[in-house]
């Protein structure tokens, strides 16, 4: 095992400044901690450069405002500090999260106006997300926990309450010899996995959740559009569950599954085919250029 996140070397950047790993810390009554009012953004440095890193930083503010409060430092100002983080920690392939949130203050009920809104960076080492899956597939179990009506939640905000039943889905999942669980939405159509867009193949062509009430990762647009760049066609609608035994090739989505093959879902299985396998190693290609 590796050393535990709040116990090891090397420097975080905390509202506006560089401080040793360790002393990167909050009070126990800090807003987020008890109210969930905290938004985050997960992205990866290849090569020392953050793959979409300015889209990332633009999405975290969107998230912000969605949780009605403002990040006191600006697009590039996140920018320079995420590269003073990867520079400080002597990063070139990182795995970068940046997180804002209401801090403590004044207040300490439901409502927070009056709380300093605070903001951190890390890195760090981070391989792939899913181990060897990339190669054979991963195994997904079927969630129990439903993605919430937009009339419900902020489902377009990269929000960390947002997550909570994601965590509950990836343990039951775990518990079942399973990577990760597939999430169907309020409907009941096909939504995502717990951090991670999904993408199936069929006839050579590609059907994909449409992202109504969850979140339209960077990574997945960045996959449709190589999709179309190769002329195969996609199909961005409403996956109906029964559908999913017509589907011969699956893939995940996201910063930190970046694209991985999907071997299993539930009792659905498929195989690791040529356009998934193409789109995998577009993408391993894409992000270091």
């Amino acid at each position: 095992m590796g050393a535990a996140y709040d116990d090891r070397d090397g420097t975080i950047w905390m509202d506006g400044k560089l401080i040793p790993w360790r002393d990167a810390n909050v009070h126990i009554l800090t807003h987020a901690m008890h109210y969930a009012s905290s938004v985050f953004e997960g992205e990866r440095a290849y090569n020392g450069k953050i793959f979409k890193s300015r889209l990332h930083s633009e999405r975290l503010h969107f998230s912000a405002g969605q949780l009605d409060f403002q990040i006191p430092w600006t697009v590039d100002e996140i920018e320079a500090a995420k590269q003073e983080v990867l520079t400080a920690n002597g990063l070139t392939d990182a795995y970068v999260r940046a997180v804002a949130w209401r801090g403590a203050g004044e207040d300490m009920g439901v409502a927070s106006a009056k709380n300093p809104v605070r903001l951190a960076i890390a890195a760090w080492e981070w391989g792939a997300y899913y181990g060897d899956a990339k190669m054979k597939g991963a195994k997904l179990d079927i969630s129990k926990w439903k993605r919430p009506s937009p009339e419900t939640i902020p489902s377009h905000a990269k929000a960390a309450g947002l997550y909570m039943i994601c965590t509950l889905s990836k343990h039951a999942a775990e518990a079942k010899g399973c990577s990760d669980a597939m999430m169907f939405d309020y409907r009941g159509y096909v939504a995502e996995a717990t951090g991670a867009n999904i993408f199936f193949v069929k006839d050579g062509e590609v059907h994909t959740p449409l992202p109504d009430c969850f979140l339209n990762g960077l990574t997945r647009q960045t996959v449709v559009g190589m999709l179309k760049d190769r002329q195969i066609k996609v199909h961005e609608r409403h996956i109906m569950p029964e559908e999913l035994e017509s589907f011969q090739q699956c893939w995940l989505t996201g910063t930190a599954a970046e694209v991985t093959p999907v071997g299993q879902i539930g009792d659905y299985n498929f195989e690791v085919g040529a356009i998934a396998r193409e789109i995998a190693e577009g993408y391993e290609k894409l992000v270091r250029e």
